[in-house]
């Protein structure tokens, strides 16, 4: 696998949606599960998800994910589709049974945008899809789409 700077995976260009200052101070942090192999990704994901105040989960692989959200029960999850061991696509199938989690927000992070697997991520109960590189606009409109919808 091919490392890429941190601003290959977190694309920082200035967007009009980029913000400039926190929307939010939560009493009590909301919780990311962040899934995915990579940690060049994990770090820049945390990085810029922690800053902003969440409070940050980690797995590695799907596996991992659903035996997190099982304990932990994420507020969302970020998911990678291409993973050692259960995939994307797996851990979502299952997570999506989990009575603590049917109602969680899965938003998959991959680098493909082929239509065919965006559809498949949807039927499987994938709340939402973002292409790598990661626009940091991009992020948080889709996080503050699902974990705060009265305002986005």
């Amino acid at each position: 696998m091919a490392r890429f700077g941190l601003g290959h995976i977190l694309n920082r260009k200035k967007t009009i949606m980029e913000r400039r200052t926190k929307r939010r101070t939560p009493h009590s942090p909301l919780s990311i599960l962040i899934v995915d192999d990579s940690s060049t990704v994990v770090y820049a994901l945390r990085k810029v998800l922690e800053q902003d105040g969440y409070h940050i989960l980690v797995a590695g692989d799907g596996a991992e994910a659903i035996k997190a959200t099982e304990i932990y029960q994420p507020d969302l999850i970020l998911m990678d589709v291409v993973m050692p061991g259960m995939n994307g696509f797996q851990a979502t199938r299952h997570i999506r049974k989990l009575p603590v989690a049917m109602n969680t927000p899965i938003i998959i992070i991959s680098g493909s945008e082929q239509k065919t697997e965006q559809f498949w991520l949807r039927k499987l109960g994938a709340n939402d899809f973002i292409a790598k590189p990661i626009l940091r606009g991009q992020l948080f409109t889709a996080i503050e789409k699902y974990l705060f919808p009265q305002v986005a």
